[in-house]
């Protein structure tokens, strides 16, 4: 049915041949083109359901509303287990389970008349920006790709520095900072060095009470302060999340690797302020993967003063989050289909 926005909204379903479970999603499709691009919305860590929420702000639900009023069709899903999606969303999924979902919906979209075969896209937020490059080389469906803040660097050096960025943001000490830094990286360590699950959790326990019983009840105190840090009251949960099979993939995967497979045209987006994701260090990955690629049609772009879900901030800290007017900063948005637009008229690809 037509709305008042201009396009047409369809509640949709497919299956993952692989899997066997219904997907559930929308389908905005521009009201008066036929044959429009598409993408496929990709979202980050969670369980997220079509519309990726935070807070106040429906970050993909902005996206495509924008971008169908542009005339690109968007297919957004929920994940498996969330919404009406079947299955069941835990930590057993890795991204490579996640990335089947997505190529589902690339197939979806091959079956619809209203969209061009030839100019089918995804967008990847965070770790849908690392599950986009797994989907593109699987099928001669995907046209193009854009990374938004995507996750492409798993170390264990830059998942600790990831952290320690943001916790600085967020002004925490650095006593506090190196503390968590220096149980960071010993947990990542066993997990990496420690293939048997039961083993390892018992390591990851003992090297957390320890650490806990040499701190001071300062910094004790100043970690519960802070989202990113581990403290006496979330441990036992985040060391269930580090030993799932879900993280043990991450640090597992090098996402610039696969990167290196991608010939599709690529547009990769941060921005400045961003310390889940930093600029600094995704940013100079992406571009070395796709030159080592051979990849000739790429573009990278840092934007001043937006965080990880693009949103105009002054510091980074994760107390800003959330506070902007805009879901997602209009630079972003107009970046995003212009960028679609003259991918898909340089490659002769737009009607």
């Amino acid at each position: 049915m037509k709305n008042q926005k201009n396009y047409i909204e369809e509640e949709v379903t497919y299956k993952n041949k692989e899997t066997g479970l219904m997907l559930a999603g929308t389908l905005s499709l521009p009201a008066e083109r036929q044959k429009s691009p598409a993408v496929v919305l990709i979202a980050g860590m969670g369980p997220n359901d079509r519309d990726y929420v935070l807070g106040e702000h429906k970050f993909f639900k902005v996206l495509a509303d924008y971008l169908t009023k542009q005339g690109i069709a968007v297919l957004r899903f929920d994940k498996r287990g969330v919404g009406k999606s079947e299955g069941t969303f835990d930590l057993t999924l890795t991204s490579k389970d996640l990335a089947n979902d997505v190529l589902a919906g690339v197939d979806y979209l091959k079956t619809r008349k209203e969209v061009d075969h030839k100019k089918i896209g995804l967008i990847g937020h965070s770790e849908g920006g690392l599950i986009a490059p797994i989907v593109a080389p699987q099928t001669k469906g995907v046209s193009f790709l854009i990374s938004m803040a995507g996750v492409v660097t798993t170390s264990i050096k830059h998942n600790v520095e990831h952290v320690a960025l943001q916790l600085r943001a967020d002004g925490a000490t650095e006593k506090v900072i190196v503390s968590d830094s220096k149980l960071r990286t010993k947990l990542f360590e066993i997990i990496t060095q420690e293939p048997d699950k039961n083993v390892a959790e018992e390591e990851l326990l003992k090297i957390t009470e320890q650490y806990f019983s040499e701190l001071s009840e300062g910094v004790k105190s100043e970690l519960e302060k802070f989202v990113f840090t581990i403290d006496q009251k979330n441990y036992k949960e985040v060391i269930v999340m580090l030993n799932s099979p879900w993280y043990r993939f991450l640090l597992s995967y090098d996402p610039a690797e696969t990167l290196k497979q991608v010939k599709t045209p690529v547009l990769a987006i941060n921005g400045d302020h961003d310390f889940v994701t930093s600029s600094k260090i995704s940013l100079p990955t992406i571009e070395d993967a796709l030159k080592r690629a051979g990849n000739k049609d790429y573009k990278i772009i840092e934007f001043p003063k937006l965080n990880h879900w693009f949103q105009e901030c002054e510091t980074g800290a994760l107390v800003e989050y959330g506070q902007s007017e805009h879901t997602i900063a209009p630079v972003v948005l107009q970046t995003i289909v212009e960028w679609v637009q003259s991918v898909c008229i340089k490659y002769n690809l737009m009607h």
